[in-house]
């Protein structure tokens, strides 16, 4: 059965490239990513994404559930923080757990293929391993504002609690749009 789903992603018709990804918390962060694998590559935007994951929490993730993100990118050799513009590039979210309930309102089921997979989609997520199985997602074309089109990025994510922080994930990527 073909399990496809619309996921908002920050890339008009274009390649993404040289997707890696990695933790950047300390060893005992209890929110980590375990896998995650995507294909093809390069991802074509608009077009198919085949993906599969695995994570854990050792404390439930709950609101208020700050992310803090950091997106730069490498112009001429060096590599430039790029600004909080209209909620996208570096920002500061004060509850990711209120951007996630923006998306899918609460008491609406959680979008394919997280309903099939019993995956949650709002907060709070309890404590335990998470899996999403080999899925494919559609994504759509998607206009990008025009300071974060061809180049090379790299994106951290720190997600904290009460000012402790509970995990951190970095992500390198290069884009190539039409």
């Amino acid at each position: 059965m073909d399990k496809r789903v619309a996921v908002t992603v920050l890339v008009a018709a274009a390649l993404v490239l040289g997707f890696d990804w990695k933790n950047c918390g300390p060893p005992d962060a209890p929110a980590v990513l375990k896998t995650l694998t995507m294909s093809p590559d390069p991802i074509s935007i608009p077009g198919d994404l085949t993906a599969s994951a695995s994570g854990s929490t050792a404390v439930e993730l709950g609101a208020p559930l700050s992310l803090n993100v950091t997106l730069e990118k490498e112009v001429a050799g060096f590599w430039v923080k790029v600004p909080c513009l209209d909620e996208v590039g570096s920002c500061h979210y004060k509850d990711a757990c209120d951007i996630l309930s923006q998306l899918i309102p609460p008491g609406q089921d959680c979008p394919e293929p997280l309903h099939t997979y019993g995956l949650p989609c709002h907060c709070p997520f309890k404590a335990g391993s998470y899996t999403l199985p080999q899925s494919i997602f559609y994504l759509p074309n998607i206009d990008l504002p025009y300071w974060l089109t061809n180049g090379d990025y790299r994106v951290q994510g720190v997600l904290g609690s009460q000012g402790k922080e509970l995990g951190c994930l970095k992500v390198t990527l290069s884009i190539h749009s039409d």
